[in-house]
């Protein structure tokens, strides 16, 4: 599985939140994570490179190496993250308040087993049709399920960055996760919100089927992303599927 990863401040913040990396415990055995600290509050940036750091020595010390071990992993690990989290905020003042958003995948093989809490978010590009594999947790996606708001209004809602899951906030960091086959070439995009909030699933569509690297991909999308004004950080990663089934 071939990745690539870029992270970007965008053009409206003053400090860059997001973080982003990947790690291996084998040559097809590989932890890929995304997480976007909570906007606003104090110690964003702390909260979303301690998720990653852990995770990724989590995984590097003892990796899980089937898809049931794998979604058993993400849920014990997350909960240490976000007790560690917790407990950084409690004895530092200006932690208090902080908490990530989280989208990481383990992929094993021809699998990805998906993880995330928030509105970070996972895709799956395959033959020419990009699908959403992960649900926002978030304030207006709870109205759209409820019949409140439609997609559009959503989009446009001055509440579409109110999340209602995340690492850190309280003793409660439920994740969802899944898992999803991969066929040759099949590409799977995690992102941040300044993505998938900036930049249209069809234009999205568009760059993950050209022939470029898929570190110009990564770079293409965060493009797209600040020609639409770049309203937050962006980050996106892209594992693309080598290996036959």
């Amino acid at each position: 599985m071939e990745t690539a990863f870029q992270s970007d401040i965008g053009q409206q913040r003053s400090e860059n939140q997001d973080r982003v990396n990947n790690f291996f415990a084998a040559p097809n055995l590989q932890l890929v994570v995304i997480a976007d600290g909570v906007g606003g509050n104090n110690g964003g940036n702390v909260a979303a490179e301690e998720t990653v750091a852990a995770l990724g020595r989590y995984f590097t010390q003892e990796a899980p190496k089937t898809v049931r071990t794998a979604k058993a992993w993400f849920r014990d690990k997350v909960r240490l993250v976000n007790k560690l989290i917790l407990n950084k905020a409690n004895s530092n003042l200006n932690y208090r308040g902080m908490g990530t958003t989280m989208v990481a995948a383990i992929l094993i093989d021809n699998v990805a087993v998906v993880a995330n809490i928030g509105d970070s978010r996972g895709y799956i590009f395959h033959q020419d049709l990009l699908t959403q594999i992960t649900v926002d947790h978030s304030l207006v996606n709870e109205l759209v399920k409820n019949g409140d708001l439609t997609e559009q209004e959503a989009a446009h809602s001055p509440q579409n960055n109110i999340i209602t899951r995340a690492i850190g906030i309280s003793t409660d960091a439920e994740i969802d996760v899944n898992s999803f086959e991969l066929g040759e070439n099949d590409q799977l995009l995690l992102c941040t919100d300044g993505l998938s909030k900036m930049v249209e699933g069809d234009q999205i569509a568009a760059v993950l089927a050209g022939h470029e690297s898929l570190e110009d991909k990564c770079a293409d999308l965060i493009k797209l992303a600040n020609a639409a004004g770049g309203n937050d950080n962006v980050t996106v990663l892209i594992s693309q599927n080598d290996q036959e089934k």
